[in-house]
């Protein structure tokens, strides 16, 4: 009688090895191994079986089989045909719409509208919809629809199930075009001998799914969990499985949700979709600048609006500053929704370059709407704002900024300038700062007047006088 084994499985790679190691030859993480049971029977066999337990021919699963090399000059170079998801948003993120075969995986924190947003998008789809949850009852998921919509299509049919052998069985009888399964950590396998959510659970799942949607043709969404540090709970292995990964981010407490594009192999990673949390589910923002934007600053000081672009959208951005006297011994120094290491350079360049003292001052800056922009040409609008709260001035309106600030104090040039100007003059700006090294670039004649700059002292003066 075979007895089980023991092995040890690194948490961020997926590295195996008989014995426990400090460190992952592999990724190079410390203590990340984790003690794991394998039980007699071959674990990846549910991976094997993946597809004749959803029902495939023989035939279909014997082509697949006797893949053959192809002559690279002879394989055709159309795009895969696309499934529309009727949601201009989600389609620019997956790069034009949902490949058949793919596998997705969608993460967030708790509550952040992960299942909500895959719900109403299968609600608007004219397919056959396997949806499979292991965290819901198909009475809260009822609910939820009908808070998006009175009008539920016929075709999408919800299934509670946590084992993987069950779920395959349905998808065996309801043959559908697509499958939601919510979330990953929640399913496991009769042929692992451990918990769900564990390192071997998620990846054994993740394969079969995996193996049912190359070998099917149906595309698979999978919902997932995040860590602590941000990224996408289980294995790192789970996200080398996938076709895409997409992240949603947002601040529970505001309304706006960002959906980026971690990894794709079929479009682009630097798409972005913006939605905005409403009663009846998430809308999609078409234009976030006019949202992003309030007119309640007018006569404020603190405030400077940077044209930003975050993917491939230009988008224009409040950010708000407020500089006051320590209260305590040592200064504060916080930032929401921009770098904290990046607001400290910044201020020594005001100290050391600039020549104002802000050393024994505390200093908040943040990012109004709750989103979080990595854009380095939102370096110039941080400045003018904690310039602006400093001296209580305020920038007067129809102004706007857009510069990246190096270390000695020189405004570097931004990538995509046209459409930053072209952003401010659509929204009615009457001024724009620009590096001036991109001046020469343009090609474009623009109603809105440029201040091209080459130092932050020029950028001030401009602002203020």
């Amino acid at each position: 009688m075979a007895k089980d084994k023991i092995a040890y499985v690194c948490s961020n790679c997926g590295q195996e090895s008989v014995k426990w190691i400090g460190k992952c030859p592999s990724c190079g993480e410390w203590n990340s191994f984790k003690e794991i049971k394998i039980s007699a029977s071959d674990a990846t066999s549910g991976a094997r079986n993946a597809a004749q337990l959803a029902g495939l021919s023989s035939r279909r699963m014997a082509a697949h089989n006797e893949n053959k090399p192809q002559m690279l000059r002879e394989i055709s170079a159309q795009d895969d045909p696309r499934i529309d998801m009727h949601d201009s948003e989600l389609n620019r993120v997956l790069g034009g719409g949902l490949v058949p075969g793919s596998i997705v995986l969608l993460g967030g924190e708790p509550g952040i509208g992960k299942s909500t947003l895959t719900l109403q998008t299968i609600l608007n789809l004219q397919l056959k919809v396997l949806y499979v949850s292991g965290e819901e009852s198909p009475h809260q998921i009822k609910m939820r629809a009908e808070r998006i919509t009175n009008d539920i299509p016929s075709q999408i049919e919800i299934l509670s199930e946590t084992s993987l052998e069950q779920i395959f069985n349905h998808i065996r009888e309801v043959q559908p075009e697509l499958v939601v399964i919510d979330s990953i950590q929640t399913i496991a396998t009769d042929e692992v001998a451990s918990s769900p959510g564990s390192i071997v659970q998620v990846r054994e799942c993740a394969a079969a799914l995996l193996r049912f949607a190359k070998t099917s043709g149906v595309p698979v969404v999978l919902i997932g969990h995040i860590n602590k540090e941000g990224s996408i709970a289980g294995p790192k292995i789970l996200e080398h499985i996938v076709d895409t990964v997409i992240q949603f981010e947002g601040d529970q407490h505001y309304m706006y949700r960002i959906l980026r594009s971690i990894k794709n192999r079929f479009g682009s990673t630097s798409e972005l979709g913006i939605y905005e949390m409403v009663q009846t589910g998430l809308r999609q923002v078409e234009n976030p600048s006019e949202l992003l934007l309030t007119d309640s600053h007018d006569g404020l000081s603190g405030v400077a609006i940077s044209s930003a672009i975050e993917g491939v959208r230009p988008f224009l951005v409040e950010t708000q500053a407020l500089v006051s006297s320590a209260a305590y011994g040592t200064p504060q120094r916080t930032a929401t929704g921009f770098d904290q290491k990046r607001l400290n350079m910044l201020l020594a360049v005001l100290e050391k370059r600039v020549g104002f003292k802000i050393m024994q001052k505390d200093v908040f800056i943040n990012i109004a709407g709750g989103l979080r922009v990595t854009d380095m040409a939102m370096d110039l609008s941080v400045i003018a704002s904690i310039l602006s709260s400093n001296v209580d001035t305020p920038i007067e309106k129809g102004w706007c900024l857009c510069g990246e600030v190096g270390l000695s104090g020189e405004v570097r040039p931004v990538n995509r300038i046209e459409q930053r100007i072209a952003e401010a003059e659509k929204l009615g700006f009457g001024h724009i700062i620009i590096p001036k090294y991109n001046i020469q670039g343009l090609t474009h004649k623009f109603n809105i007047e440029l201040h091209p700059v080459r130092k932050v002292e020029e950028a001030l003066r401009a602002l203020f006088g």
